[in-house]
């Protein structure tokens, strides 16, 4: 009796000890456990911290670019733009000239417009950053630039306009200076390489001496022009986030999505009706919905728009006057039209304003950056 209570009390022993040694186990293996995840959250705050702060200093690097580059835009000096890039390598000296070739563009135009360049400002949104060498840097980023202008005749007036576009650039940093190395983006003025040939003189005369029209716009337009200005991407208010509406698919991958938007304008107004021919559907749209030459034909023979002219620049200037929010300009190059707009305002002297996707545009000048001579105009009256 006596032995097997001996034997009974080594086996609770032994087995008390056992749960004691699981119990201490799972407590040191929850501690390590709960450590590790510690770590890694740690971790993955102070990447997120040194991210945060990458992405921080290269905001400002960038917005003390583009600000140095407007400012030489504005003054003429393309000495100052020339040292913001490197002129030594070719993808450096290439993207320097097109900024200065835009310079003398936005002064020739400026000039045939009879305005005055007050300010230039830009907005910069970063979308990725790459070390791709040693202090060599490729950054993805989106830019707004919004241009202050006057009219000659009317200085005291000012009218703004919007341009977003997105941008792939490399920069290289060294002892705090910086110099772009290569910059690609859709250049909003590619089309405009022969303003010198129009005859700036009679259509700056006519031009200044236009007044701005007070328009009496129905509710469908309202809801138009509210619907463009809020989706125009890139050249949005801040407020919009900057971006497309996430309903509809962007076709800027497949070739463009300039008819793609007008079509939405369209369609938001709550006028027009989607049919057969004209449609959108499933993140897929018929020719007549994303085409820009499909849109216009559809247009007119829809009866949706009316031919108001066409031609060259100096053929319609004086009829684009006729021109109401909710109308559209149709750019026509080698034959085929390769744009279409919106008109969703007028300035000072009530020159027609538009707002479109690809190059993302918010209220600009129906003509601006479409001035080469071999491009033809399409004005098309739409009957809200």
């Amino acid at each position: 009796m006596n032995i097997r209570k001996k034997i009974n009390r080594k086996k609770i022993r032994k087995i008390l000890f056992l749960i004691g040694v699981f119990v201490i186990g799972s407590i040191v293996l929850s501690f390590n456990k709960e450590k590790n995840i510690s770590t890694f959250i740690n971790l993955r705050s102070s990447n997120k911290m040194e991210e945060e702060s990458e992405t921080a200093k290269f905001q400002l690097l960038l917005e003390n670019l583009f600000d140095h580059r407007n400012k030489a835009i504005l003054t003429k000096n393309d000495e100052v733009l020339k040292k913001l890039y490197d002129v030594n390598h070719k993808f450096g000296l290439w993207a320097y000239e097109q900024e200065v070739t835009k310079m003398k563009y936005l002064e020739n135009w400026s000039f045939k417009q009879g305005v005055k360049f007050n300010d230039i400002k830009t907005r910069v949104k970063i979308r990725k950053i790459k070390e791709k060498e040693e202090n060599l840097y490729g950054i993805i980023c989106v830019v707004s630039t919004e241009y202050n202008y006057s009219y000659e005749n009317q200085l005291d007036t000012k009218n703004m306009f919007r341009i977003g576009t997105y941008h792939y650039l490399n920069m290289r940093i060294s002892d705090n200076e910086y110099l772009i190395t290569k910059e690609w983006y859709t250049d909003p003025f590619a089309d405009s390489l022969h303003l010198d040939n129009i005859k700036s003189d009679d259509i700056r005369n006519y031009i200044m001496a236009n007044e701005k029209k007070d328009f009496s716009l129905t509710n469908e337009q309202k809801k138009a022009i509210e619907y463009a200005h809020k989706y125009c991407g890139a050249a949005a208010d801040e407020e919009h986030g900057m971006k497309f509406n996430p309903e509809y698919k962007d076709f800027n991958p497949d070739g463009g999505d300039c008819a793609n938007y007008a079509s939405q304008i369209m369609y938001e107004s709550g006028k027009f009706k989607k049919n057969g021919t004209w449609n959108y559907m499933g993140r897929e749209g018929t020719k007549a919905w994303v085409n820009a030459q499909g849109f216009k034909n559809y247009m007119l023979n829809s009866g949706r728009g009316s031919l108001i002219c066409k031609g060259s620049y100096e053929d319609v200037y004086k009829l684009a006057y006729n021109m109401t929010p909710g109308d559209i300009v149709a750019y026509e190059k080698g034959g085929r039209i390769t744009h279409v707009s919106t008109v969703t305002g007028v300035d000072s002297k009530g020159y027609p304003l538009v707002t479109c996707h690809n190059t993302d545009r918010l209220l600009v000048p129906w003509d601006l950056g479409w001035s080469d001579k071999s491009i033809r105009f399409h004005l098309i009256k739409v009957h809200y």
